[in-house]
């Protein structure tokens, strides 16, 4: 890999999970820790990231935790409509798994309304934003605080969703693939994702339209693993067409 993308990718890493270790990145892109700390070094002087001793973190990471905001904040009209459109296909009394991100956050704020929900996270700002609500249920996840989603990972949140099943699932995504896999800026929560999948009867994966044709590092498989994608109506017709015809219902927020 390239200098230039291997970088994109590093700080994506840490956009994803807050830190990482040189170790950890020389084996994650197959390259020595010497190349990684170049990296690190140029990442620093461009003022995305602090090293650490035997790492980096994310520069933004104490003030994002204090004031509960997410990383990702780019493209919100869409996801204020996907949100918007996604709460259409939830119903009173359902049980829920809400996974993390901004987009299932904008979903999140749109449930307000909605009458004895059950709802299980592994998200800390949607726990807040709906833990108050008169009449809902909820439920966290356990596990390894990760600042920049401010979400729970690790065993200990793949093994408590492996325990439940829930109405639907709404799914995020770091990005989708030319070939329409699901992928994600790092592995750690990979497990997770699958144990919500398959706790869940229905999956309605959230993902506006710049996502597609822009993969991350991680796999989790084919789209075909969701039912349904609520995306924006910027989402091109070829790309609707290729992914109904993996079985998945493209649902277009308006």
């Amino acid at each position: 890999m390239l200098a230039e993308p291997r970088r994109i990718q590093i700080l994506e890493l840490l956009r994803e999970e807050g830190s990482a270790t040189v170790k950890r990145l020389s084996e994650l892109f197959g390259v020595t820790a010497q190349t990684i700390r170049q990296d690190l070094d140029r990442l620093t002087q461009e003022g995305f990231i602090l090293r650490d001793h035997g790492g980096a973190f994310l520069k933004t990471i104490p003030e994002q935790v204090r004031s509960l905001t997410l990383q990702h904040s780019e493209h919100m009209d869409k996801k204020r409509a996907i949100g918007r459109e996604a709460a259409r296909y939830v119903h009173d009394t359902d049980s829920l798994i809400l996974d993390c991100g901004s987009t299932v956050t904008e979903l999140a704020k749109n449930l307000t309304d909605k009458k004895g929900l059950r709802i299980v996270t592994n998200a800390l700002n949607i726990a807040l934003l709906l833990g108050s609500v008169p009449g809902c249920e909820l439920m966290m996840s356990g596990g390894v605080f990760k600042p920049p989603t401010l979400s729970l990972t690790g065993e200990k949140a793949e093994e408590f969703f492996t325990q439940l099943h829930v109405d639907a699932l709404f799914l995020a995504t770091g990005g989708i693939s030319e070939d329409f896999s699901l992928t994600y800026p790092g592995l750690n929560d990979i497990p997770i994702k699958r144990a919500m999948i398959a706790a869940a009867s229905s999956v309605y994966l959230l993902a506006d339209s710049t996502k597609i044709g822009k993969p991350e590092f991680a796999s989790l498989g084919s789209i075909s693993m969701v039912d349904y994608l609520v995306t924006d109506a910027e989402i091109r017709r070829q790309d609707i067409l290729s992914i109904e015809k993996l079985g998945v219902k493209v649902l277009i927020a308006r």
